[in-house]
This record gives C-alpha cells, sequence and structure tokens, in this order.
C-alpha cells in the first residue's frame, strides 16, 4: 500500500472502524501518532508509532488499517520525549 496520500490529521481506524489514533506524520515505515491519542497513565506524553504495513487503504480522511482496533494497538511502538 502507498503511503503517499497519508497526511497530517487523519484519523487511523482500524478494520472495524474504530478510532485508533491521528496521524502527526508519516515517519519512514511509520506512522507517528499525536501525542492527544498517546492514553493514560503509563503511556501518556508518548508518541505511539504503527507500522505502515498495516495499511489496508486511505479513503477520504481515515487511514484504514488491516487489522482491528484492538489488534492493531498492540502493534504499536512507543517513544518517550525527553
Amino acid at each position: 500500500m502507498a503511503v503517499t496520500g497519508i497526511k497530517e490529521h487523519m484519523e487511523v481506524i482500524g478494520a472495524d472502524g474504530v478510532h485508533v489514533g491521528t496521524v502527526d506524520h508519516v515517519d519512514g515505515a511509520r506512522i507517528k501518532l499525536t501525542k492527544k491519542d498517546s492514553g493514560e497513565g503509563s503511556h501518556k506524553g508518548h508518541h505511539h508509532y504503527i507500522s505502515t504495513s498495516l495499511v489496508a487503504e486511505v479513503e477520504g480522511n481515515k487511514v484504514r488499517l488491516s487489522a482491528n482496533s484492538d489488534v492493531a494497538v498492540m502493534f504499536e511502538e512507543e517513544k518517550s520525549e525527553k
């Protein structure tokens, strides 16, 4: 899947249509999600990344993943801000 159509502020949704995050930008082979979607507790203040290999399609202002939202978040990577 070509990721050239992925733009800042697009909504990332799972194959089930559930919100996973909001695109901050594409960083190589990963989509960096905005901090506002970083969750709470130990996840708060971290940027999360999702591999572009999980992208099924880009439709309108949404990036649809090939995995359901509950599975997709298990593939998220975190990066602490220092």
